[in-house]
C-alpha cells in the first residue's frame, strides 16, 4: 500500500469541502483537525479553491490535503502547486489520470461501472473513487464490482453520512469514505466551526468503532 493510501485509510473519513471564501480555509482546517480529521478534499468548484488549499497547507503542513472535482490538467497543476497531495475527479478522465501518473501525482478518478474500473486497473491504479455512491447502488454495487477486481479498493463519495458510514467502512474493500455532512456550505458560510468540529469528532468516533 502506498504511503498516501495508508494515510487515507488512517483518516477513514475525508471531508469534501466547498469554499467560496479562502478566509474560511484555516478556521475550517482548525475545526477538522481539532475534531480528529486532519484531512480534506477541497473541491475546485469555486474560484477560492486554489488559495484555500494554499492557506491550509501553509498553516498545517502535515494536514492531508487533496483537490477534488478536478476537470483539467491546468487544475492539477494549480492544485498541486498550492499544496494538494492528491487529485480526485468525479469521473474517469483518461487525460487527467495519465497526466497525474506521468508526474507521479496520486490520482483517484471517479467510477461507477465495471468498464471504468477496468480502465483504472489497466493503468495500474488500485484505489478508485466510487461516485455517486448511494445513487449508483451503494455498498451493494461496490461489492458486486469488487468481486472480479480483487486488488481494487474504493473511496465512495456521494450520500455518505453518519448513518451509513460504519456500514461502508466495515467492508474490507473500502479504503476511506468521502463526505460533506460535517462541512456543509451553509455551516462554513455562517462560521459554525465549533459545530463542524463536533461533527468531525462524531465521524472520527464512528470510524474508530470500526477501525480500532
Amino acid at each position: 500500500m502506498r504511503a498516501i493510501d495508508k494515510q487515507l485509510y488512517k483518516c477513514a473519513v475525508i471531508p469534501v469541502v466547498v469554499l467560496d471564501d479562502a478566509a474560511n480555509a484555516v478556521p475550517l482546517a482548525n475545526a477538522l483537525i481539532n475534531g480528529g480529521l486532519p484531512c480534506a478534499e477541497v473541491t475546485f468548484r469555486t474560484a477560492a479553491a486554489e488559495e484555500s488549499i494554499y492557506r491550509m497547507s501553509k498553516v498545517h503542513p502535515n494536514m492531508l490535503l487533496g483537490a477534488g472535482t478536478v476537470l483539467t490538467t491546468d487544475q492539477v497543476d494549480r492544485a498541486t502547486g498550492a499544496g494538494a497531495r492528491f487529485i480526485v475527479s468525479p469521473g474517469f478522465d483518461p487525460e487527467i489520470v495519465d497526466y497525474c501518473m506521468e508526474k507521479g501525482i496520486p490520482v483517484f478518478p471517479g467510477c461507477m461501472t465495471p468498464s471504468e474500473v477496468a480502465q483504472g486497473v489497466k493503468r495500474g491504479l488500485n484505489v478508485l473513487k466510487f461516485f455517486p455512491a448511494e445513487q449508483a447502488g451503494g455498498l451493494a454495487m461496490i461489492k458486486a464490482i469488487a468481486a472480479p477486481y480483487t486488488n481494487v479498493k474504493f473511496m465512495p463519495t456521494g450520500g455518505i453520512n453518519a448513518e451509513n458510514l460504519k456500514e461502508y467502512l466495515s467492508y474490507d474493500k473500502i479504503l476511506c469514505c468521502g463526505g460533506s455532512w460535517m462541512v456543509k456550505e451553509d455551516m462554513i458560510y455562517k462560521g459554525s466551526f465549533e459545530h463542524i468540529r463536533e461533527l468531525a469528532a462524531q465521524a472520527r468516533t464512528l470510524a474508530d468503532e470500526v477501525r480500532k
